[in-house]
């Protein structure tokens, strides 16, 4: 028999709570009885047919500074028909991946009618997620008691209702018994082991999984390059010209891991069955405004912006900005020469040892520098890229992400190139990749880890102290952890993690050959980001919505380009040295042509036999 949304029941007033939905203080009460009538109603009467209710009653919200807390939840039947709405897919008995149907429910393994674990936590709030994105106005023309909240049919009330500020934030909530669980086999042992990619999986959901997982590749692809530097270091340090054997291998080590890395992430994305998940279709992302008109793909009323204004915008305005931006880092970069001048005269006149520990600071300070002008250009970024007006969220990453990268490589690399290429001092391009890469990797550790995490254990305190207050008949555990779970930041995705590794494997791809003690550092300042990263996924951040990707995305691309760039530079960087150079001393166009094919030779090895 096959059932029917119409058919469950939406009275359930005790449920297990799965996502929480914070409402503006002022909020009116029709505002908030049409709202809890939208989600509870029937999907045959446009409602999401969720479960709902309010965290606190009115008492226990006076003595908590009233706050406007709801919890959603659904009952299990619920969450299996948005399950299949979605097109989950999961294993079969017969060790196939489909996608999930109700009707065919018990030929999935796993499955039974007193199993609540079927779907993880993590599948349930991702469908609830979908669920209330999808509710849509129908003859409504303005949300109940704000006339200015402009609805017409087909808008997503969800949508209207952030933009609106009436609703303030709806975050997952943790669960925290999990949660211990994988804390337990994740992070709070520190030993050498796997990471519990799975259980991560399970809890977070595929984007982060994946992050994680290409986290710890990338840290184990660096063990090789570490292993080989640091003998090479230690024999051939004060000789900075010997740097060819290595440079070789690096120019073999950074066209193969990114080409390995692939086959493994479609092996997990097969297991998790995101290799074959149809795409959802994608709705126009919260920001994005223009003319109402009629879509002529999905043919829904939705507001419309020409792509002509649009482009306007990017090439008038976006590029040109962006354009200046590269240029003021340049100027940037040359007072930090001038600075490296100013200490290495000062050193030559008076040598000693506060002198020689001097030669540092220029490198040090511009590393600093480095990290707050990035920092600041990613806000420009992200303001410019909004005003754009992008339809699609994907492409209004895609555009942030183009952005922030060619900004951060020239920021980041410039000098490095500068060094190596025009000034050709292996010993001040050693000294700065040095200093660019541990500064970098201490201030990220700080700034995104230790910080938030001291910011947080001081709010639980204060936390704590208000709910003790409450009545002893509540669920005081339930209060305490959804309140202090709404004053956590907001995790805003794996952006930053990717951008961080981005520009690590730059520093130890293209110019390690002349500091093979890069690799080295970049291994240790990576196994200590998997476990501040884990914190900062578990303690320090809301619990992210599950989304389910197949790949880490454009960040793939980013990786590659970043691995042909490495392939020319280690090229040229053995063409430049006097090695090579003796085994040419009449003839500089055979030893061109010979890097050239070399670097030719490795481009068509990554691309037809990896």
């Amino acid at each position: 028999m096959k059932v029917t949304l119409s058919a469950l029941d939406t009275c359930e007033t005790s449920f297990t709570p799965l996502v929480v939905i914070e409402l503006a203080q002022d909020v009116k009460e029709e505002t908030k009885e049409w709202l809890k009538n939208r989600i509870i109603a029937k999907k045959k009467d446009g409602g999401a047919q969720l479960l709902f209710r309010p965290l606190l009653n009115k008492y226990e919200k006076e003595t908590l500074e009233n706050q406007n807390l709801y919890l959603v939840g659904a009952s299990n039947i619920r969450l299996l028909l948005g399950a299949e709405a979605l097109g989950l897919v999961k294993e079969c008995n017969d060790n196939t991946m489909r996608a999930f149907t109700y009707g065919t429910r018990q030929n999935f393994k796993g499955f039974g009618d007193d199993n609540d674990d079927f779907l993880t936590m993590a599948e349930c709030q991702f469908i609830i997620k979908h669920e209330l994105e999808n509710l849509r106005a129908r003859d409504e023309k303005m949300i109940p008691g704000y006339p200015q909240a402009k609805l017409y049919p087909g808008k997503s009330l969800l949508r209207r209702l952030i933009t609106s500020g009436i609703v303030i934030q709806m975050f997952p909530l943790h669960d925290n018994e999990a949660l211990k669980k994988l804390e337990d086999t994740w992070y709070t042992r520190l030993t050498l082991k796997y990471q519990p990619i799975d259980n991560i999986r399970g809890y977070f959901g595929e984007t982060i999984a994946l992050y994680f997982g290409f986290l710890e590749y990338f840290t184990f692809a660096l063990i090789p390059m570490a292993i080989i530097g640091l003998p090479y270091y230690m024999f051939v340090w004060e000789d900075y010209d010997k740097y060819v054997i290595f440079a070789l291998f690096n120019l073999i080590w950074s066209t193969v891991i990114l080409e390995v890395w692939k086959r493994g992430c479609a092996t997990m994305a097969y297991r998790w069955g995101t290799l074959v998940m149809k795409r959802q279709f994608e709705e126009p992302r919260p920001g994005y405004h223009g003319v109402l008109g009629i879509n002529p793909v999905t043919g829904r009323e939705e507001p419309l912006y020409p792509s002509y204004k649009r482009q306007m915008r990017i090439y008038l305005v976006s590029l040109p900005f962006v354009c200046l931006c590269l240029y003021f880092c340049l100027y940037v970069m040359m007072i930090y020469f001038d600075m490296e001048d100013w200490a290495l005269q000062l050193h030559e006149n008076s040598e000693s040892e506060w002198t020689s520990v001097l030669l540092y600071v220029p490198s040090i300070i511009y590393a600093i520098v480095i990290e707050i002008m990035n920092r600041l250009y990613r806000y420009a970024a992200e303001f410019l890229t909004s005003w754009e007006n992008h339809r699609l969220e994907s492409a209004y990453q895609n555009h942030l992400i183009l952005k922030v990268l060619v900004f951060d490589f020239l920021n980041c690399f410039a000098s490095l190139f500068y060094i190596a290429f025009v000034l050709r001092d292996m010993k001040l391009l050693r000294q700065s990749l040095a200093t660019l890469l541990i500064t970098s990797q201490i201030l990220n550790q700080i700034v995104e880890s230790l910080l938030p995490y001291w910011l947080q254990k001081k709010h639980g305190v204060q936390v704590k102290r208000k709910v003790q207050a409450l009545k002893a008949d509540i669920d005081v555990t339930l209060c305490e952890q959804v309140i202090l779970e709404k004053e956590m930041g907001t995790y805003l995705g794996t952006f930053d993690d990717y951008l961080e590794l981005f520009l690590q494997f730059g520093y130890v791809s293209l110019f390690s050959c002349v500091y093979p003690l890069a690799a080295a550092f970049a291994v240790l300042n990576n196994f200590t980001e998997i476990n501040s990263d884990a914190l900062k996924m578990c303690r320090v951040f809301k619990r992210p919505f599950s989304e389910p990707s197949a790949s880490i995305g454009i960040w793939q691309l980013a990786f590659e380009t970043m691995s042909v760039i490495s392939v020319v530079t280690n090229c040229a960087l053995i063409g430049m040295s006097p090695q090579v150079n003796a085994i040419f001393p009449d003839s500089k166009v055979d030893l061109i042509l010979i890097v050239v094919a070399v670097e030719e030779m490795s481009l068509l090895l990554k691309k037809y036999l990896l």
